[in-house]
């Protein structure tokens, strides 16, 4: 990896050969006196601007890809100072803009990080996990020659390697549209031999240093992003020097200085981009995993676009892929929503109400239920049995008889769930068929009906997954059918409704009590959260 050199004071930047990074930064004032929106209003085209559908701080975005800019500049027709203006843009965009997802992409799931997230995730990696660490282990550096001994005698330091990196301490900035800038402030503790003159002994060096780098993600394909360090900045602070017998000048004390400074970001830069792939790869497994849902599927969920960055959080949009036992797949689609903002949150974490349906259905697939209503089973048993036969004309000698009636119970399609402002309820459609066995084993069909339920829903989160629990809010029924000429059936709906309350909502329960598995965004753990129903959006809140 080649890196260009800039000396500071007591640092070195070290960053990739690129012409158009370099450029960018000599532009840097001119690109932050236009907004993309005014250079192409100034261009006279129509632009666009859209809204991020998760963006809670409702930040603008930006106007285009860079090939539609290209092209507009391209066919713009106001002269040469026109062309360059927005050749300008276009650098601006390609550059920062990579970070902002496709307007076209409504994912199941968004959630926002906040800063001091961000921090404790990558110093958890880093520091805490000891990667850094276990990295730099081993470093050597460079012989150090020079004069500077007693009477100037020639001085040379050599075996120079790492020993230890004490206290790491790291600080996180968000660069919006950018990325992350990232802080470690160390003391590194070296060792080596020290021949000064004819007299040999071991040398110890401690070293202040403070590396800075810009994380940025590019590429997008397939959930999965490619991480690039820029500007790695590594600026030496106090260095302290010990010999056993304390024969060392001051001006040794400059040599050792000077040389640490002109070689210690070569090897340290390369190392913090080894340290933040890696970080990469392991966080982006927290976003992109296979979760199975009981025995009923699996929800399999990943990056939707590349990441996002503001002053303020950064965003990530999620794909949940609800997918049945045998690979079929449970669709959903989105419509717009907007997070909460984040207050003295770590994460919001919004879940849309066509994803939270789709993760239902696969929940609750329940089959169909027929027993024999007697009190054993349904405590008013008895009373149903007694108000059906009220019903049946006095004809019908194939009603009539000491056995008990059965009864199916089958849902209809599939759940639908409703999130309002405060509230979640879930609609059921089940059919309910009371009947008889005739000697024959054929059956006579006493009533259908149909049930519309409105389920009141409590939302919790218990061990990483969404768990509702369902109660009766209310219910209508419908005759759809009956053999025997039952035509009112309104001595029957309490009863019904006492049925499906003791029988049916239990198993839907049952079934919903697994829970739906939320993804594990960058090992944050879900503690103590707050749930918030939005209209079409389910929020935690950690």
């Amino acid at each position: 990896m080649k890196y260009r050199c800039v000396r500071g004071r007591r640092g070195i930047r070290l960053s990739k050969k690129n012409s158009r990074s370099q450029k960018k930064y000599r532009q840097r004032g001119t690109q932050r006196a236009a907004s993309p929106q005014r250079l192409l209003a100034a261009a006279g085209e129509k632009g666009r601007t859209t809204q991020r559908l998760d963006d809670f701080q409702k930040s603008p975005r930006g106007p285009g890809s860079p090939s539609q800019l290209a092209a507009a500049a391209a066919g713009n027709s106001m002269g040469s100072l026109l062309e360059m203006t927005m050749l300008k843009l276009f650098g601006i965009i390609f550059f920062c803009g990579l970070l902002s997802p496709s307007q076209e992409v409504l994912s199941g799931l968004s959630c926002a990080i906040s800063p001091e997230a961000v921090q404790n995730v990558l110093s958890d990696a880093i520091l805490q996990n000891g990667l850094l660490q276990q990295h730099l282990q081993g470093l050597v550096l460079p012989n150090i020659m020079g004069e500077g001994g007693l009477l100037n005698s020639p001085t040379s330091i050599t075996g120079l390697h790492l020993v230890k990196v004490q206290l790491p301490k790291m600080s996180v900035m968000l660069l919006p549209g950018i990325g992350v800038q990232m802080t470690i402030i160390a003391k590194l503790e070296l060792s080596g031999n020290c021949l000064v003159g004819l007299l040999s002994e071991l040398i110890d060096i401690i070293v202040s240093v403070n590396m800075t780098a810009n994380i940025k993600c590019t590429n997008f394909e397939s959930g999965a992003v490619q991480v690039v360090v820029e500007d790695c900045l590594c600026i030496l602070g106090a260095i302290k020097i010990k010999l056993l017998s304390g024969l060392l000048s001051l001006s040794v004390n400059e040599i050792v200085l000077n040389q640490l400074t002109a070689t210690l970001p070569g090897l340290l830069c390369p190392v913090v981009d080894i340290v933040v792939n890696i970080v990469n790869i392991q966080l982006l497994g927290t976003v992109n995993e296979v979760i199975p849902v009981g025995t009923a599927g699996t929800i399999h969920y990943r990056l939707a676009s590349l990441p996002f960055t503001s002053g303020l959080f950064l965003g990530l949009d999620l794909d949940g892929v609800v997918k049945q036992v045998g690979g079929s797949i449970i669709p959903h689609d989105s419509s717009p929503s907007a997070l909460p903002p984040l207050l003295d949150k770590l994460l919001v974490l919004g879940l849309r109400q066509s994803f939270v349906n789709a993760a239902l259905c696969l929940l609750v697939q329940i089959p169909e239920q027929t027993f024999t209503c007697t009190p054993d089973i349904f405590s008013g048993a008895t009373r149903l049995q007694e108000a059906i036969m009220a019903l049946v004309p006095a004809e019908c000698s194939a009603c009539r008889g000491t056995r008990p009636l059965s009864i199916k119970l089958t849902l209809a399609g599939n759940p639908l769930i409703l999130l309002e402002e405060n509230k979640a309820t879930v609609e059921l459609l089940v059919i309910i068929q009371v009947f008889v066995r005739r000697l024959d084993g054929s059956i006579l069909n006493l009533v259908l009906l149909k049930a519309d339920l409105s389920l009141n829903a409590h939302v919790s989160i218990a061990g990483g997954r969404l768990v509702l629990g369902l109660s009766l809010g209310s219910i209508s029924f419908s005759l759809e059918s009956s053999d025997v000429g039952i035509s009112n059936i309104s001595s029957l709906k309490p009863l019904c409704s006492n049925l499906l309350v003791e029988l049916l909502v239990p198993r839907i329960n049952g079934a919903l009590n697994i829970g739906i598995p939320l993804p594990n965004v960058l090992n944050i753990p879900l503690v103590n959260v707050d749930v918030r129903i939005l209209a079409g959006l389910l929020v935690i809140l950690v």
